[in-house]
């Protein structure tokens, strides 16, 4: 990619890596004090959940790098965005293989719709940031 004064659709890409990031770190919140957030009550769902929140972390940290990096144009912003794509991808197939496989579609409560919401996002979004980084991995200090 050519250097130009503008990264196309950077500013929306740092938004995206914001909102991830917060609304990772709120589940966990929700999760852990409410439990408002829980599809099940069954103690294999939990103790799967309560095996997740430190790789949600990995991710929400690489979102937040990522989102700083671009913001300050450095070339590090692609290393994180690529981590958090990746991160993305990987939590997405890891909760939706867990849903297949023990049923959990097929309830139909606000924490599963929100769980789907979280599936459909993590392996749309993921992709996405793998993608855009990498077409953009060039273009990242060159922007003014």
């Amino acid at each position: 990619m050519p250097r130009t004064s503008s990264l196309r659709g950077r500013s929306v890409v740092i938004g995206l890596l914001w909102l991830s990031a917060v609304v990772t770190l709120l589940y966990w919140a929700t999760f852990f004090t409410s439990g408002d957030v829980q599809s099940s009550e069954a103690e294999c769902y939990l103790a799967f959940e309560r095996a997740f929140p430190a790789a949600d972390l990995w991710l929400a940290a690489a979102c937040l790098a990522a989102a700083e990096g671009l913001r300050r144009r450095r070339e590090w912003a692609v290393l994180f965005g690529i981590a958090a794509g990746s991160a993305a991808v990987y939590l997405g197939c890891m909760d939706v293989l867990y849903n297949v496989e023990n049923g959990m579609y097929a309830v139909w409560s606000a924490p599963m719709v929100g769980e789907i919401v979280i599936n459909l996002f993590c392996l749309t979004f993921g992709p996405f940031l793998l993608v855009w980084f990498w077409k953009n991995r060039r273009g990242v200090e060159s922007v003014a």
